[in-house]
């Protein structure tokens, strides 16, 4: 006797996703509160006041270091996903195979996506939404980057007596892109590291990982 096949669950169809986002809540959530203990110990030691919870969520020193990170995450994931469209790595698990021929598109059953079925500009805008959409993200966190940067320094002079300075003035200044590239440079080297160490490791079961008795110059998944 068969049995019939139960449909997955909600938490079994969107296990990954809704972990992650419990994940960023939790650890979002402990910068906060990290944050704003900082921030106000630095705001006692200069004779100020300290900020309530809704004072320091719209602080230069909150927001700036929020983008300041998720600047970095997206440029980190855009580039990642236009590189791989051209360049290889031989026997890296992130990459795709060095020969055209070896690579095979699976295609579940089903409607293709709509924009797909309209054709023309919609299909083309499609083909490269992911990459525009993370271009998109990118530039709205790298916008806020740089306001919550530039209004932790006004913060900063004002405490200290100094008269502001402008928006483009800071951002043009070294501080501005220190922030930015000591952390897109890091984000660089943990793709690195993937690209790399999956050549040669391997990780039971994971989708990011060649299987256990592939070799090494075994390139893609």
């Amino acid at each position: 006797m068969t049995r019939n096949a139960r449909s997955p669950s909600f938490l079994q169809r969107n296990g990954l996703s809704l972990v992650l986002l419990l994940l960023f809540l939790v650890f979002l959530v402990g910068q906060v509160l990290t944050g704003m203990e900082v921030s106000n110990a630095e705001r006692i030691e200069q004779g100020l006041l300290p900020e309530s919870l809704a004072q320091y969520l719209a602080s230069g020193h909150f927001i700036s270091a929020t983008f300041e990170n998720w600047e970095s995450e997206f440029l980190q994931m855009g580039m990642y996903v236009l590189l791989t469209v051209k360049l290889r790595q031989k026997g890296s698990a992130e990459s795709r195979p060095l020969d055209p021929a070896e690579e095979e598109e699976r295609i579940d059953p089903g409607p293709a996506p709509w924009p797909l079925r309209k054709g023309g500009w919609w299909a083309r805008l499609y083909a490269n939404s992911l990459s525009l959409a993370y271009a998109a993200l990118f530039g709205l966190a790298f916008l806020g980057h740089a306001w919550g940067s530039w209004l932790h320094e006004v913060e900063e002079r004002s405490a200290h007596g100094l008269a502001p300075v402008s928006f483009g003035h800071h951002v043009a200044s070294a501080q501005f892109w220190f922030e930015s590239m000591q952390n897109w440079q890091s984000e660089f080297l943990a793709v690195l590291s993937i690209v790399v160490l999956s050549i040669y490791l391997r990780q039971d079961q994971s989708p990011e990982s060649k299987p256990l008795a592939a070799p090494n110059s075994q390139t893609g998944t």
